[in-house]
Parts: structure tokens; C-alpha cells; sequence
């Protein structure tokens, strides 16, 4: 009789024990009851961060599904969701299509049904579920698909050691699952969906934090290497890129504003090149956004400036670099200046190109523009200034694009509401491709 009791009693804590392991939930949202415990060492999970060869955009692989793939994503730090191709090879055992106007409807934020046409339910065709509009950041394109639930798993940093652990699960992770029309427009040919990391509760950032229960922040590291990773980080991450290298009290920070298709917007207040302040229509600046005007973006390959702005940019740049010995030459497009001679390399940023400085709220919160971000070889033997004209009516004044986040440490504070950035990282002889993901604990 014992002996039965013990057997029982061995299987029944063993049940409870695999379950606390696997973080199984009872719950069908992303909400707080749903949270999986987390330990202190575990605290802040990381994504690797790809530079594509062709089209420059940044690509994060996450593994989805059951049993596990690793799917690749652009990086849309503007997006809503995560958006996932269902057309093409989505096998899951795990694949959930919540009903129409279920509590995870709700959370989305949709309250349309889906219909689909086909006899045979699959991925992105069930009926009775919650269809959902998704825009392509690219090409503004809109697609209908559904919204599902399925696996997806995230790497751990090791607190103390920063270095990469084990993989944690989120068992009901909520996503668009979207048709292939939705991937048109210059993709890498390999992508299956674009990554959402916007503020809204069904971004990635904000259900890693709601679903491990820490408040939500997030941080990126772009490589400027082709092909070579840089980071994300989620949490309350030491940001050590190299054993040598924490940046995390290096940051500085500026408020952090939310558009009303949730951008994000930051205050810059003035422009200056070479420490000089350039003068333009302010009313141009202000009037996209009560903030400033100024939106980050990483589906924006360069920083695009409203035509007006662009041009007085363009100019004074032009004039201050030809003074210290850049030659200008034919434009190459989509730049508005081009060069086919530079000034001797400087130690540390390579290219001893004039300075331009984002002026936040004051002047001791300034974001350095240095010639490793502000330059770009467009052709063999001519160079450009990273920037390109936004036109006479662009969404934001200001859009500060990918080329000028890469080697920089970005930390979106959702929670505090303010956006932190370090200073180039080759100031410190350190890239963001620098990051070890082969060190395991």
C-alpha cells in the first residue's frame, strides 16, 4: 500500500515538475496570469540581429512552431505584429486560430470575422476567427490574413556572464498569420514575415515582457557588417557587447513619443553640422508631430529629411566637407551629394566627415552623426551623404533610418517612456557584430 502511494505521490510531482519546466499555461492570452516564472539569472533574453547583403535591411531568425524552426524576419521597429507567410510550408502541431471575438481577438484589437473559402482548414484559412488588416512597411501595402497562436522560443542571457543560455518557450505567442502577397516588394527572397516591435500589447517586445513579467524594454545593437549579427536585448539587459565593453551606463536618454499609428518619435529640436546650427523652417519640423517630428525606423534604410530640411542639409554638409578636402561629384541615387575624394581617415570613425548633431531637448543630449554613419560608398570610388530626400509631404519630418542606428546601442524604455542611445561604438574600437553567440553556459 505504501509503496502504491509513493508511485503515485512520484508521478504526480513529476507531472507538476516537467509542467513548471515547459511553462504550461491555462490561460489562452498574453496576459498577466499567464506569466511563467523567471529567474534573477534569467532575466534578459536576446535575438541575433542579421545585416542583409542585398537590400541592407535587418533580419532577426526566431524559433517558431512545433517541433521548432528557425524563421527569419525583417525587423520592423514601427510594426504591430509579428507577421508570419502561413502560404508557404507552415507545419505546426501546436497552430491555434482563436474564434471570432475571443479574448484574444479583443486583445489584438479586431473585431472582424474570417471566412475562408477553402474546404480544407489550414494555416491563415479557418472561418470563425479574427481576420486582421497587416501593412507592409515597404511598400504600404495591406493584406487580410488571421490571427493565430503558436510556439515561439527566445535564447536567454546569462546575468552575470552575458553570455548566451538556454531557450525559453512562450506556448501561446500571438501573430498575424498573412498570405505570401504580403512579402512584396525588396525583400530578401528568404524572409517570411516582418517583426513587429512597435508599443502595442501584441508586439514582440511587449509579450516577451508580459508574459516573463518584466516591464517592457527592449534594446538593439545593429552590425554595420554585412551578413554579420549584431543584438537584440529584452529586459533589464547589461549591454557588455565584448567582455571589455559594458555600455550600459553609457547611454543617454531623450523622451520617447508614440505617433498615432504607433511610431516612435523622438524630440530633436535642432540640427547642427560641424557645431553649427543650420537654419530652416521650423513650422516644416513641427508640424508631422507635436514631438518634434522625428520617427526612428528600421525598414528606412537611410534617414530621410522633409525636401526643405533636406536641402539646406544637403548644402551646408556639401560646402563643410569640400572645406577640409572632399571633392563633390555627380549624385548618385537616391542620395542628393556625392563625392569622389575624401580627407584622410581619422583615428576611430574611419571617415573624417563633417559632424551633424541631433539636438534633443537640450544641448547636452545630443545624438553625433559621425562620418561611419553619415557616409556610404555608393559606387567604387564615389561616396555619399546617408541621407535622402523624404519629399514635400512625408509622414514624418525627420524619419532617422538604419544606417544611422548601426553600431550604436538603442534602448526603447516603454515603461519610462524615454528612448536611451550610446555614442558610436567604434569610438571604443567595439562593433556590434562583436557580440559572442557561440558562448554558451
Amino acid at each position: 500500500m505504501a509503496s502504491s502511494f509513493n508511485l503515485h505521490f512520484l508521478l504526480a510531482f513529476s507531472t507538476i515538475l516537467v509542467l513548471f519546466l515547459f511553462g504550461f499555461e491555462t490561460a489562452g492570452t498574453v496576459s498577466a496570469v499567464n506569466r511563467a516564472p523567471f529567474s534573477q539569472s534569467a532575466t534578459v533574453l536576446i535575438l541575433p540581429v542579421l545585416k542583409d547583403n542585398t537590400t541592407s535591411l535587418h533580419i532577426v531568425n526566431i524559433r517558431k512552431r512545433t517541433p521548432l524552426t528557425s524563421i527569419p524576419f525583417v525587423v520592423d521597429l514601427n510594426g504591430r505584429f509579428l507577421s508570419v507567410n502561413c502560404d508557404k510550408d507552415y507545419f505546426s502541431s501546436t497552430y491555434n486560430a482563436p474564434i471570432c471575438r475571443s479574448t484574444q481577438c479583443s486583445l489584438v484589437g479586431t473585431h472582424f470575422c474570417q471566412k475562408c473559402s477553402s474546404s480544407q482548414a489550414r494555416p491563415g484559412c479557418h472561418n470563425n476567427t479574427c481576420a486582421i488588416i497587416t501593412t507592409n512597411p515597404l511598400n504600404r501595402q495591406h493584406v487580410v490574413g488571421e490571427i493565430a497562436q503558436d510556439v515561439v522560443a527566445i535564447q536567454t542571457l546569462n546575468y552575470q556572464a552575458s553570455n548566451p543560455g538556454r531557450f525559453v518557450v512562450l506556448r501561446r505567442f500571438l501573430f498575424a498569420c498573412v498570405p505570401s502577397s504580403f512579402l512584396q516588394g525588396p525583400l530578401p527572397k528568404y524572409v517570411q514575415g516582418m517583426a513587429g516591435f512597435d508599443h502595442h500589447p501584441v508586439s514582440l517586445p511587449r509579450q516577451i515582457a508580459s508574459h516573463f513579467g518584466f516591464q517592457p524594454k527592449f534594446a538593439m545593437c545593429l552590425s554595420s557588417m554585412n551578413n554579420q549579427n549584431g543584438v537584440i536585448f529584452f529586459g533589464n539587459a547589461t549591454y557588455r557587447i565584448t567582455p571589455e565593453n559594458d555600455f550600459s551606463q553609457a547611454l543617454r536618454y531623450t523622451p520617447l513619443f508614440i505617433g498615432s499609428r504607433g511610431e516612435y518619435f523622438i524630440p530633436v529640436k535642432a540640427i547642427r553640422i560641424n557645431r553649427k546650427q543650420i537654419q530652416f523652417n521650423t513650422t516644416l519640423h513641427s508640424k508631422t508631430m507635436r514631438t518634434g517630428g522625428t520617427m526612428i525606423s528600421t525598414t528606412s534604410p537611410y534617414t530621410a529629411l522633409e525636401h526643405n530640411i533636406f536641402q539646406v542639409v544637403t548644402q551646408v554638409f556639401a560646402k563643410e566637407f569640400s572645406a577640409i578636402g572632399a571633392s563633390q561629384t555627380n549624385a548618385v541615387s537616391p542620395f542628393g551629394v556625392c563625392f569622389n575624394k575624401l580627407p584622410p581617415p581619422v583615428p576611430k570613425v574611419t571617415i573624417g566627415a563633417p559632424i551633424i548633431d541631433f539636438v534633443m531637448q537640450n544641448r547636452d543630449v545630443t545624438w553625433s552623426i559621425y562620418g561611419s554613419n553619415s557616409i556610404i560608398q555608393a559606387r567604387p570610388g564615389t561616396w555619399c551623404l546617408a541621407f535622402v530626400n523624404g519629399g514635400y509631404n512625408p509622414r514624418a519630418s525627420i524619419v532617422l533610418g538604419a544606417y544611422q542606428l548601426e553600431d550604436h546601442i538603442v534602448e526603447f524604455d516603454l515603461a519610462r517612456s524615454r528612448f536611451g542611445f550610446t555614442e558610436t561604438l567604434l569610438s571604443k574600437y567595439t562593433r556590434c557584430s562583436q557580440f559572442n553567440f557561440n558562448s554558451t553556459t
